[in-house]
């Protein structure tokens, strides 16, 4: 009987376990890379990255996708024999085995959309094939360990390679026993404390358990012998292991010297033991810590998930608009009240717990651009070092997918623009290997801030300026805007890595405007240049002020607002005739020493203007306070926001749309954005203290 396999029922789960172990293979041979620069060996990288590859050729055997089969069985036998000879990979191989990471990526994608899966590419395989050649006529010096053949059978290759080259390059290369006792217990020494102790300033390498004839005093007969590299003095192993001097010997490497042989009855006690005394002993964190799981949900549940929240919050919306009917009819609604305020609560939990669902680590997607570098300097023909920093935050799912495109155009415009040759480096007195920085930091529990920090040239703004014919932008605000023009590029022709003039819009279109961030720059010449996203940690659901505006009404996100003041007529500093206008800025208001400039909101949204409005709301641009003159704040409530996505209906300013539980259509407002093109008019009311273009605006922050 023959059994039809649905690859569809399993695509999702393949899709996702194949990323993860992409991932891994790729971290992993960069690390290979790096080690190979310093002329060092990665032996536990090599283990981990022939696991991936293996994993990935049996899911896709398990499924049938035959070309990753194939490209991983290739792959997998080339990093076989690296492993057998303790990490020895080819240098020239680690272009290659990329290469196929690459392309087995390629065909997982294919795979995920539902189209056909294309062939392994020939060239990919005749590479892999010749590197496999190489290592099966390779001979390799045959060398030995003192240590009993019962233990040193146990050491996987890549342990007893590691192990012997230690030795040569001049690491103390040991082994100490350790034999647990009532004694040793009750002094703190017990295998998994000596263990954790040991590692702090040693390399352990194995802990194999033996047997031993047992002693007065001893707890058992069973004794373990720790593999240790370590630069640490004897009596540092004595104090951190609790043992004696005479437990610690050297394992000196030969090159045809055998090891010392074992009783055939200590031999026999030891296999007996060994697969218990590892389960308790060598592996004490399953021992000893509570046993966690995991659990892979598709982002569709998830989303659907949000979505039936966010029904639920539009139904608690009317249910607080029908009671505030109730309460003005004089209907006693005490208790009904106190239940509302119940269900308020629990929905806020029910929404926080659902958006930590979503969450996922910034290392997730920033683990991911060391390739990317990778490639753009080989492109480039420049030395650049990648830095990481991403202190443990998270970010909605979502969010994290759509700003790792943006990453990608301001690392490589780093590479290709900003980081200098190694000949120009060495010229200007810096280190010929540039640097990159990215480092991540949250900002209160509604946003992250990202950073991205080079070494190189800067930006030549007069150079700018010439090829753009403007005038020269003295100000970070100035440059920002002038880099995110779109079409402008600072190259003639267009590389692998840019010159296209999208790089930079593209940036300004995925932070501001689809993920309601800021964007802002800082350069200096000759040192380095600096671009920092503020970026909210979900774009879903959004606690929002209800404002007022000539009769109709809006919902703007809390965190854009800085402060809701009254406006006295008197104090308003009326602008030049040259600018007035329903659009142009009311003029200047003074708040607390600080000045800014006055926007009517009605002018601005193109309404009818209704008088004695004396509310205002304060939002910054470019760290410039700027107030909106409207009627009246409605209140504070959480909100759904939905994308406004067709093209013939989206505005600037207007990010998306909600329902506040009474079924009409409340639009939801960037004010920031709304104040963009009113910056420049502002300019023209005073000495420099309206708002400039420092930062690009905040669109539906959350």
């Amino acid at each position: 009987m023959s059994t039809h396999v649905d690859l569809a029922e399993f695509r999702s789960a393949f899709v996702a376990e194949c990323d993860e172990q992409l991932a891994l293979a790729s971290s992993k041979l960069l690390l290979v890379e790096e080690a190979q620069k310093r002329g060092e060996r990665q032996p536990r990288a090599v283990r981990d990255l022939f696991r991936a590859l293996h994993t990935i050729k049996g899911l896709a055997s398990m499924v049938d996708v035959g070309p990753i089969v194939t490209i991983s069985h290739k792959m997998e036998s080339v990093l076989r024999d690296a492993d057998r000879s303790g990490g020895a990979l080819p240098a020239a191989s680690i272009e290659t085995l990329l290469e196929g990471v690459r392309a087995i990526e390629q065909r997982v994608r294919s795979l995920d959309r539902g189209a056909s899966v294309p062939p392994p590419p020939p060239a990919l395989l005749s590479a892999l094939d010749a590197f496999d050649a190489e290592a099966n006529v390779r001979e390799a010096a045959p060398r030995y360990l003192e240590l009993e053949a019962a233990l040193r059978d146990k050491l996987a290759p890549f342990e007893r390679d590691h192990l012997v080259r230690c030795g040569e390059i001049g690491k103390r290369v040991l082994r100490m026993e350790f034999a647990p006792s009532p004694e040793k217990a009750e002094a703190g020494f017990s295998i998994n404390g000596v263990r954790e102790r040991l590692g702090a300033i040693a390399d352990i390498v194995k802990v194999l358990p033996r047997a031993v004839p047992p002693t007065p005093g001893a707890a058992t007969g069973l004794v373990f012998v720790l593999l240790l590299v370590t630069t640490a003095s004897d009596d540092e192993l004595v104090a951190a292991g609790g043992v004696s001097r005479e437990t610690i010997a050297s394992l000196v490497t030969g090159p045809s010297r055998e090891a010392t042989p074992a009783s055939p009855n200590a031999l026999g006690a030891a296999e007996a033991v060994d697969a218990e005394a590892l389960a308790l002993h060598d592996e004490p964190a399953l021992a000893d810590a509570p046993r966690g799981s995991m659990l892979r949900v598709d982002v569709a549940r998830v989303d659907d998930a949000m979505d039936r929240l966010a029904a639920l919050l539009v139904t608690r919306s009317r249910l607080g608009t029908a009671l505030s009917k109730m309460n003005a009819r004089g209907v006693d609604t005490r208790e009904l009240g106190q239940i509302v305020q119940d269900n308020a609560r629990q929905l806020r939990e029910l929404r926080a717990a659902i958006l930590q669902v979503r969450m996922v680590p910034v290392a997730e997607i920033l683990d991911r651009l060391p390739l990317i570098v990778r490639s753009a300097r080989r492109d480039a023909g420049k030395s650049v070092r990648l830095e990481l920093e991403s202190a443990g935050a998270e970010l909605d799912k979502s969010v994290a997918e759509r700003l790792f495109p943006a990453l990608v155009h301001i690392v490589r415009n780093a590479v290709d623009h900003g980081i200098e040759t190694p000949e120009e480096r060495a010229r200007a007195g810096k280190p010929e290997e540039a640097t990159i920085v990215i480092a991540c930091r949250e900002r209160a529990n509604t946003r992250v801030e990202l950073s991205v920090r080079d070494d190189g040239r800067g930006i030549d703004r007069e150079a700018l300026a010439r090829r753009s014919r403007r005038d020269t932008p003295t100000e970070d605000a100035a440059l920002l805007d002038l880099l995110c023009e779109p079409g402008f590029s600072t190259r003639d022709q267009a590389s692998t890595t840019s010159g296209r003039g999208l790089g930079m819009d593209i940036v300004r279109r995925i932070v501001v405007d689809q993920l309601g961030g800021e964007l802002d720059v800082r350069s200096e010449l000759g040192v380095g240049t600096t671009f920092t996203m503020k970026i909210p940690l979900t774009i879903a659901i959004i606690d929002a002020f209800t404002l007022e505006c000539s009769g109709q009404r809006f919902a703007v996100p809390v965190s854009m607002v800085e402060e809701i003041i009254e406006i006295d007529p008197a104090r308003i500093i009326a602008p030049p005739a040259s600018v007035r206008g329903g659009r142009a800025p009311l003029g200047m208001i003074e708040r607390r020493g600080e000045t800014m400039a006055l926007l009517d909101l009605a002018g601005v949204l193109g309404l009818e203007r209704r008088e004695g409005a004396t509310k205002a709301v304060v939002v910054r641009r470019a760290g410039e306070p700027l107030a909106f003159v409207l009627d009246r704040v409605i209140g504070q409530q959480e909100a759904v926001v939905r994308p406004l996505v067709d093209p013939l209906v989206q505005v600037q300013g207007v990010p998306g749309a909600t329902d506040l539980g009474d079924g009409r259509l409340t639009l939801v407002l960037d004010l920031v954005a709304l104040a963009a093109p009113r910056a420049r008019s502002a300019k023209l009311l005073g000495d420099g203290a309206s708002p400039s273009v420092a930062t690009l605006p905040a669109k539906g922050a959350a």
